[in-house]
């Protein structure tokens, strides 16, 4: 990595917020300002479109910077990581929309760099930057959550193509995507040595999506099925039986980005707004404190607790750039982040006293009820990304060095 000075770097930041000051659509300069909730993740709804999120993104791609540490032949801009660092900041500081969310930036993408091959490389990754495909993850199944190695989706090799059956579940804004990452059976007789990474078009005939509605209102998950659904040979990314060692890498990638969302200036982790001014504004103030000392020592805890949980995510980010990939702490932080996110929705529906009980209808703000909405879908947190549970188990065996138990 190139050694750059401070003044370098200094030019570097200035070039960069003047291009971003310059190139922001003006549509999205006002606060309310009205856009296509899915532009921003590209795919079907960002095709032909003049939304001013999807006119941001091309403007993005274009510098490379939606994924600024990519090499340029691949959609990236080729920087380093100090480089890619001061973009990032600087789309923060400026309060700028995020140009761009997507599984294939965040998961696929850098397992691609890693086994992917040049054709693989040079078909999937620049459309990934310009936001032109949406991906989903199919890996979790109704007998294999937790245990995911026991999947039972098969994959045959019929010659001149591979034949797909069987069915993912939790599978994320599958009906809105166009293509997915997916681990399948190639060999019966084995468990984590008979598993592949393939990648399918989700037009292929065969395909189908369900969405799934939860508790909190939302269907962000789907169930989808592979009835006969043939691929090409090319699609199949590293090794043949080769798919768990990649299916370990994606996931590390997985959890630091969820991860990154609760850190500085994330909005993951339930409702937004400062947990501490709600509860002022609700449960009010007695001598300048808020009035329920329980509570003010339960948010102040859960104040600090984020906020070293936001030091460290920046020190383990900082410490994967310079080892060209996250390592199991991304565990660690996962866990977590869930847990204080979890606690964090849980005091902010205790702050609204009576206001919490809101889920629709006249008496209850809009903001009151997305807190409620937000509080149950933090319960996902500790799921999502590999739950809980076996992040303490990746921690135990990769971090601390534990024996398995007797």
């Amino acid at each position: 990595m190139a050694d750059f000075g401070a003044a370098d770097l200094d030019g570097f930041r200035t070039e960069v917020r003047d291009w971003l000051a310059a190139n922001y659509p003006a549509e999205l300069r006002e606060p309310n300002a009205e856009t296509d909730p899915e532009a921003v993740w590209g795919g079907r709804a960002f095709e032909g479109s003049q939304d001013p999120q999807a006119v941001w993104t091309r403007r993005v791609a274009e510098k490379g910077w939606t994924a600024p540490t990519w090499p340029k032949e691949y959609g990236g801009a080729g920087l380093d990581a100090q480089q890619a660092r001061v973009v990032e900041q600087e789309i923060a500081a400026g309060r700028y929309r995020s140009p761009l969310l997507s599984f294939g930036l965040w998961m696929l993408g850098p397992v691609l760099l890693e086994y992917g091959n040049d054709e693989q490389k040079r078909e999937h990754l620049p459309r990934i930057t310009r936001g032109e495909i949406r991906w989903c993850q199919g890996y979790s199944e109704p007998g294999a959550g937790s245990d995911l190695a026991s999947l039972a989706t098969r994959c045959e090799d019929k010659g001149d193509h591979w034949r797909i059956d069987g069915q993912k579940v939790w599978t994320s804004y599958a009906d809105k995507a166009d293509w997915c990452f997916c681990l399948v059976r190639t060999d019966p007789s084995k468990k984590h040595e008979g598993i592949s990474f393939v990648l399918i078009d989700m037009r292929t005939q065969g395909v189908e999506t369900r969405p799934i509605l939860l508790i909190s209102g939302e269907s962000p998950f789907c169930e989808t099925f592979f009835t006969g659904v043939q691929i090409p040979k090319g699609n199949l990314v590293g090794k043949i039986n080769g798919g768990w060692e990649i299916a370990k890498r994606l996931l590390q990638y997985e959890r630091q980005n969820i991860s990154a969302g609760f850190g500085e200036g994330g909005t993951a982790g339930g409702a937004s707004g400062d947990l501490g001014e709600v509860a002022k504004r609700y449960v009010g103030m007695d001598g300048g404190k808020l009035a329920d000392l329980d509570l003010r020592q339960r948010i102040t805890l859960n104040k600090m607790n984020f906020q070293a949980l936001r030091q460290t995510i920046g020190r383990t980010a900082a410490e994967s750039r310079a080892a060209n990939g996250p390592s199991a702490a991304t565990s660690i932080i996962k866990y977590a982040a869930a847990e204080f996110a979890k606690e964090r929705s849980e005091l902010m529906v205790e702050a609204l006293g009576g206001q919490g009980l809101g889920w629709e209808g006249e008496g209850f703000s809009q903001p009151e009820i997305t807190t409620v909405h937000g509080w149950l879908r933090t319960k996902a947190n500790s799921i999502e990304g590999g739950t809980s549970e076996v992040n303490l188990n990746v921690v135990s065996k990769r971090v601390l060095g534990l024996p398995d138990p007797k």
